[in-house]
């Protein structure tokens, strides 16, 4: 689980906010350390202290500034968690941190295998927290932990509290009472396979399971912002065969990347590439384009190579400027677009800054042209190779041309060089006629003139015509 921390400096703000009223401060550090540094001499001392520990499994800073204070933030989140953590009745809760580069031999007897990630230890189980290294975000998550992994609707208001969970895939099952569910109990043993991470719902109320339209002893499974659920085959179920189920539904069609499943979701992509739809739910245009993203998912909830990312901008304000620059994108508009997982490479669908949606079946339609590669960001690499080799190709032929203009000024100087030595050996020799012919008459001198005039002008026309056909060979 790697991915930049950049939302944990939020928490630096907790203690400077003040609502005016003592029960609505903002937790403030107390300088109090709470976590504790794990080695081989103490985990199991500490960790048999607390009846859940939190452990950071973190890289070794080294001697790099950025990254020391990069994990001093980190580690004041922790400390901030650990003092909201201590004050909780119920349970004694521990933070600890185990360094990748001096303890990895405890974290290896633990079971950690990746580094800069976050475990829960329970008394039977390891959770991972796939999350945002925020104080607030990892307390809910540790108090989500902490509930029963199946909770019991009872009467109407539970009732409409579970049809308003629309953006986590949940479970619902009806059963007689308590008593036969623990006699098979394994709905309530995948629920702890799975538990906070998927959320798990029971009734005994013969109303409540016919507003559902549950049947006795079925489980109905449903995706993210799907109304209609999926039964569960194969009742009376076992617990293998209830997660086999889930581990095969568990990448829904559509999606909301999270706070607390931010890493889960990113690492969960489909052929390395994420299908990612931006749009702010409080805003009547991203509304109005989260309601054609449903209308979509829901056609085609049966297409197992289809999972949209829904991210909502509100959820995440800091890494807003991040993801602009890095998609070249406006999210103060909806966007959709195919991105690359390891790259950030992307191709987006053109929506003119939000004033043209799409229909649900133009959606569709692009995104069957993402599905079958017709639109993928290596395409748009390629074009940019294309984009390379052509401005060389111009370089080369401005190159040439330059050759062929050097060329032709040669000639011309050659040709003018010609002309002057013509034109020099002709004086020389009217010199010597001058001077031998004294006593000829000036018609003769005249009419040598004119000899010379007409020589030197075959001359220069055959100087000329030799030169020409030299250009034409040279072209």
């Amino acid at each position: 689980m790697k991915w930049t921390w950049v939302l944990v400096v939020v928490l630096l703000s907790f203690g400077s906010i003040s609502l005016g009223k003592e029960s609505l401060d903002f937790p403030e550090y107390d300088g109090k350390d709470r976590v504790h540094d794990l080695n081989a001499k103490n985990y199991k001392s500490v960790m048999k202290k607390y009846d859940i520990m939190v452990v950071y499994y973190h890289d070794h800073p080294g001697s790099s500034r950025a990254a020391q204070r990069q994990f001093d933030i980190e580690e004041l989140a922790l400390e901030l968690a650990a003092q909201v953590l201590d004050e909780f009745e119920d349970e004694d809760i521990g933070v600890g941190l185990i360094d990748a580069k001096h303890d990895k031999a405890v974290a290896k007897k633990l079971g950690l295998d990746e580094s800069d990630s976050i475990f829960v230890f329970t008394d039977d189980e390891v959770i991972e927290y796939d999350g945002e290294l925020a104080a607030d975000t990892l307390v809910e998550f540790i108090y989500d932990v902490l509930e029963d992994p199946v909770e019991i609707i009872d009467n109407s208001k539970e009732l409409k509290g579970f049809k308003n969970i629309e953006e986590d895939i949940k479970l619902v099952g009806y059963f007689k009472s308590h008593k036969s569910e623990r006699k098979n109990p394994a709905y309530a043993d995948a629920a702890e396979e799975f538990h906070p991470h998927i959320l798990f719902y029971a009734t005994f109320s013969p109303k409540v399971a016919k507003a559902l339209d549950l049947k006795l002893n079925e489980v109905d499974f449903y995706e993210p912002f799907m109304d209609e659920p999926v039964v569960v085959p194969g009742k009376p179920y076992s617990e293998k065969e209830l997660v086999k189920f889930i581990e095969d539904h568990d990448r829904p069609t559509l999606r909301k990347l999270q706070p607390h499943n931010m890493y889960e979701i990113w690492e969960d992509d489909v052929d390395g590439e994420h299908i990612i739809a931006f749009a702010e739910e409080s805003d009547p245009d991203g509304f109005e384009f989260l309601e054609i993203l449903k209308q979509v998912a829901e056609d085609n909830t049966d297409n197992p190579d289809l999972s949209i990312v829904w991210i909502d901008p509100d959820d995440f304000p800091l890494l807003l400027p991040h993801w602009e620059k890095t998609f070249g994108i406006d999210l103060s508009h909806p966007q959709i677009g195919v991105v690359e997982a390891d790259d950030a490479d992307s191709v987006w669908l053109d929506m003119d800054d939000g004033e043209d949606l799409p229909s649900a079946d133009e959606l569709e339609d692009w995104l069957e042209d993402v599905l079958s590669d017709e639109i993928d960001p290596d395409d748009d690499d390629d074009d940019d190779d294309d984009d390379d080799d052509d401005d060389d190709d111009d370089d080369d032929d401005d190159d040439d041309d330059d050759d062929d203009d050097d060329d032709d000024d040669d000639d011309d100087d050659d040709d003018d060089d010609d002309d002057d030595d013509d034109d020099d050996d002709d004086d020389d020799d009217d010199d010597d006629d001058d001077d031998d012919d004294d006593d000829d008459n000036d018609d003769d001198d005249d009419d040598d003139d004119d000899d010379d005039d007409d020589d030197d002008d075959d001359d220069d026309d055959d100087d000329d015509d030799d030169d020409d056909d030299d250009d034409d060979d040279d072209y």
